[in-house]
């Protein structure tokens, strides 16, 4: 594995604390984009010349992502990134969607000025931003990838609950996982920035169900295509 660059801290008694959070953030990061492969394993030694980082903070790190289930620990064979389970995905895909179409509705609910200008700027970024960097393959674009992720994270915003807006990033985290190691040409074929414009227009106009109704199919379709996809990779059993 490339080692990473030495990770940033500040100085005073908080430091150990703030390596901690920064490799943690790292880590993250490199699982849920598929650089660091499902059921890989995470040996303490080289994972801390990786990210350049003492042997403590990383397992503080490692253990607040085993507590999220995106790492696995053992006591016989340490860490490991967690496997993805393929038959657990329209669980997954049925979960989301039913816990973002509450988040979705408490934050259509109580939306502000400031939370539709946020979307609309998102959504025209997302409009001038190719998902792939290549015409003829799909090779994901990272700038895509993170507009992607704030206009969803967004769209939720203004939910006041914060235990359901954490409970819906790390589902999303979890579904990204599933979409990278899948990823395939359907893309092409399908419309998803139609399919975001219509749940934006829905939110911001206060239709509250048509927005849910919206969402729902949005994860349903992307459900649909991974799983194909990975029963045509092989990724399945």
């Amino acid at each position: 594995m490339a080692r990473k660059p030495p990770l940033k801290t500040s100085a005073g008694s908080a430091a150990g604390t703030t390596r901690a959070s920064a490799v943690y953030e790292q880590l993250r990061s490199d699982i849920t984009h598929g650089i660091l492969e499902p059921g890989s394993k995470l040996r303490v030694e080289a994972i801390s010349k990786r990210y350049a980082v003492g042997a403590s903070p990383l397992r503080e790190a490692l253990s607040r992502l085993s507590a999220e289930g995106l790492v696995d620990r053992t006591d016989q064979r340490g860490f490991s990134v967690s496997a993805l389970k393929w038959d657990e995905l329209p669980t997954l895909a049925n979960t989301r969607a039913q816990l973002e179409s509450l988040a979705l509705r408490e934050s259509i609910a109580s939306r502000d000025t400031e939370w539709e200008h946020e979307l609309v700027l998102l959504v025209h970024q997302l409009s001038r931003t190719p998902r792939s960097l290549a015409e003829d393959q799909y090779v994901p674009n990272p700038e895509w990838e993170s507009l992607h992720r704030d206009f969803h994270r967004v769209l939720l915003a203004r939910c006041p609950s914060r235990w359901l807006r954490s409970f819906c990033d790390q589902l999303a985290d979890e579904a990204y996982r599933f979409r990278q190691v899948a990823a395939g040409q359907s893309f092409s074929s399908r419309n998803v920035h139609a399919e975001h414009v219509a749940i934006f227009e829905a939110a911001i106009g206060g239709k509250a169900d048509e927005a849910v109704t919206r969402l729902v199919q949005h994860y349903t379709r992307t459900a649909a295509l991974v799983a194909n996809e990975a029963r045509e990779g092989g990724h399945t059993a």
